[in-house]
């Protein structure tokens, strides 16, 4: 649900790689096919492409506060700088194992520990397609802080012992073959867990609270489970399925930031069979509760909320609708979505101050940045508003939450 700088459970930073392209027979473009369908699964080209880049050629900043910075790989089939000398053993233990040649082993801002839960034969088929897009001579910048230390790699050795990898296991013959079916999608190349779920002290996801939703990148990942409160409980199963592959779902809103960037590369692009697989195991994930309200902030008077009103029939309404119904496209309506209903605002002001973009069959569906043409005051006040009057709930932040939201850019 991919996809989006994130800790290390970051969606699909495969920092390894692929062998020269090769002409292809009849049966390896079967093979290359299905690796085209299983890289979208695994959103390979959001993490290693660069913003306005070439894809596949890496390059994308990954910022792990306060360790530094890691930049994915060029996974394009270049021999010099890309991965065109790999042998399939090689790119296998990479992916499933995150031990790239050399025995150097990855950090898990790749999930390697979640690519662990496909077979070889889904990694060779990868592979296969992967040596079939353009090579692009592209040298990626060195990763910064503790990542650019040599010394620091050894010891993913013991954070593996804690964390992973995983394995690819059998099917559970008590359940039907489509929640098996969406167990592997959503715990294997989705990696789903890598951004709804919190993180240990060994920042590795909490198994005890999988799923129950967490802030990577400023951005919040929901809360997933079954809880018909906190989670999709509620959500039938057509609003399901239309959110992961549109990104929107009536009366639920609309995705952005890194889940619009995983509906955008990946999961629009899953058969009907599979949406339906993993909605399935979806509705089986344990119910994980909410955490106890917060207490409204006292910083919205109604004269700020007023000005807020203001600026929205001003920057928002024309898109929106003043009830937020939406024009012209469905991905404009906002009633009733969770991001207007989280008293922390943690997406509502990421969204009004990055903006967002989400690729669908139909073209792309933008919300511009306003974050630098609006003050800080501007935007909590835009956001306290729009959360009053369209999400029925009360603010629990204030303008330090916009200073801190504009940090994470």
């Amino acid at each position: 649900m991919r996809r989006s700088s994130l800790i290390f459970g970051i969606v699909g930073l495969m920092l390894t790689a692929i062998p020269a392209a090769r002409a292809e027979t009849p049966g390896q473009s079967d093979l290359v096919a299905r690796g085209q369908y299983l890289a979208r699964l695994a959103d390979c080209e959001a993490c290693h492409t660069a913003p306005g880049g070439v894809p596949f050629a890496g390059g994308r900043a990954f910022a792990v506060p306060p360790m530094g910075t890691i930049y994915s790989s060029n996974i394009t089939p270049d021999t010099k700088y890309g991965i065109g000398q790999w042998t399939d053993a090689q790119f296998a233990r990479s992916v499933r194992r995150g031990i790239s040649p050399h025995w150097k082993h990855l950090f898990p801002a790749m999930p390697y520990q979640d690519y662990a839960r496909m077979s070889p034969e889904d990694v060779r088929a990868i592979r296969a397609y992967l040596a079939t897009v353009r090579p692009v001579a592209r040298k990626i910048p060195a990763n910064t802080g503790i990542f650019q230390f040599s010394i620091v790699r050894p010891g993913m050795f013991g954070w593996d012992l804690f964390n992973g990898p995983a394995s690819s296991y059998p099917d559970d013959p008590k359940r039907s073959a489509a929640w098996n079916r969406g167990r592997w999608l959503v715990e294997g190349p989705g990696h789903c867990a890598e951004c709804h779920s919190p993180r240990t002290l060994t920042m590795g996801v909490s198994h005890r609270h999988a799923y129950a939703g967490a802030v990577a990148a400023g951005w919040l990942a929901y809360n997933i489970t079954s809880d018909p409160q906190a989670g999709i409980g509620s959500w039938t199963d057509e609003a399901l399925a239309s959110y992961l592959t549109t990104g929107h779902a009536d009366g639920h809103g609309t995705a952005a930031g890194p889940m619009a960037e995983a509906v955008s590369y990946s999961l629009r692009f899953m058969t009907k069979e599979d949406t339906a697989a993993m909605v399935t195991y979806l509705r089986t994930l344990p119910a994980q509760p909410a955490k106890p309200p917060k207490k409204a902030s006292d910083a919205f008077s109604p004269a700020a909320l007023k000005h807020g009103g203001a600026l929205f029939a001003g920057a928002c309404a024309g898109c929106h609708l003043e009830n937020g119904a939406g024009r012209q496209v469905e991905a404009a309506s906002i009633a009733g979505g969770h991001t207007l209903r989280d008293p922390d605002g943690v997406n509502l002001l990421q969204v009004l101050i990055e903006g967002s973009r989400l690729t669908t069959a139909t073209g792309n569906a933008d919300m511009p940045r306003f974050g630098d043409g609006y003050s800080d005051r501007d935007l909590a006040d835009i956001a306290a508003y729009t959360m009053t009057t369209l999400g029925g709930t009360q603010p629990a932040f204030n303008t330090d939450a916009v200073k801190a939201a504009r940090k994470t850019e």
